[in-house]
């Protein structure tokens, strides 16, 4: 940043089950060690009390398990700070000023909602596909992005709130993708920052027992909440043909099919469909709202 800038306020969120007793203290320890900036931070029990959170951070406890976006939200409105670092908490930052560097370039330009930092496997170093948020899977390339690898963000409160925070009810799956296009409804884009490296394990999503289905159920909701009602039946077909073709085995199809019924049968929440000036953007930024 540059020198006599005023240091700015981090509002950082990470949730837990206390399910991740060595992940859980190295990610916060990376945390607290970042320099340049003023954090403010909490960890969120999602249905426990916080375990193993240092002595200067505070906790909120839920009683239950609200999922991951609705997690997020409790968090975010219990932290000061103009900008919101949602994390990951089996995520490392493996240098010190990897928030600072983030926070420099929403400080830049005042149309970004967030920027997204390259998040990189920490034992092979491979950005797998879906942490890439652009349709050309090239991960050291920057540049304006449509949509979000939701577990590792640095967010403008401003544009968080304005636009109407997380979906929780989402529980788990495609809660960036509604929450950057809504964020292009406003205004706003994203950026993608390739060269601020973030460590994270590559687990397989479909290691939960639930993924086909919520996978399926909220890529429907998205749609559903919002795009204009002629381009709803386009982004469903196109993702439905590409699940068939990737998704071979009989149990992955049958319940995506499920989640599919699901999701057009089920309240998807609050229906705000984007303009078509907004449409226009999207396929002028390289990715068209169908995908």
């Amino acid at each position: 940043m540059t020198t006599g800038a005023p240091v700015p306020t981090i509002g950082v969120v990470v949730l837990t089950m206390n399910d991740r007793p060595i992940e859980f203290p190295k990610a916060m320890a990376s945390v607290l060690a970042q320099e340049g900036v003023n954090l403010d931070v909490v960890v969120v029990g999602n249905g426990c009390e916080p375990e193993l959170v240092p002595p200067e951070v505070r906790t909120v406890a839920l009683p239950e398990n609200v999922g991951i976006p609705e997690g997020r939200n409790v968090g975010a409105a219990n932290v000061k700070g103009d900008l919101l670092l949602f994390f990951d908490n089996d995520a490392i930052l493996p240098e010190r000023d990897v928030i600072a560097r983030l926070a420099a370039r929403l400080g830049q330009d005042p149309g970004l909602a967030y920027v997204q930092p390259r998040i990189a496997d920490p034992d092979t170093g491979v950005t797998v596909r879906r942490w890439v948020p652009c349709l050309r899977a090239d991960a050291t390339r920057p540049g304006v992005v449509t949509v979000m690898a939701e577990g590792i963000v640095l967010m403008r409160r401003e544009a968080f709130e304005r636009v109407g925070e997380w979906p929780g009810h989402f529980f788990l799956f495609h809660e960036g993708i509604d929450l950057a296009w809504r964020c292009w409804d406003h205004g706003y884009t994203g950026f993608y920052m390739p060269d601020v490296v973030v460590h994270h394990p590559a687990a397989n999503p479909a290691r939960h027992s639930v993924f086909y289905r919520m996978n399926a159920r909220n890529r429907v909701w998205v749609a559903r909440r919002n795009l204009p009602r002629v381009l709803i039946p386009v982004n469903l077909a196109t993702w439905a043909l590409v699940a068939l073709w990737c998704f071979r085995d009989k149990d992955a199809r049958r319940d995506s099919v499920a989640g599919f019924r699901e999701g057009l049968q089920t309240d998807c929440g609050p229906r705000s469909p984007m303009g078509w000036g907004t449409v226009v953007r999207l396929i002028r930024a390289g990715r068209p709202p169908i995908f």
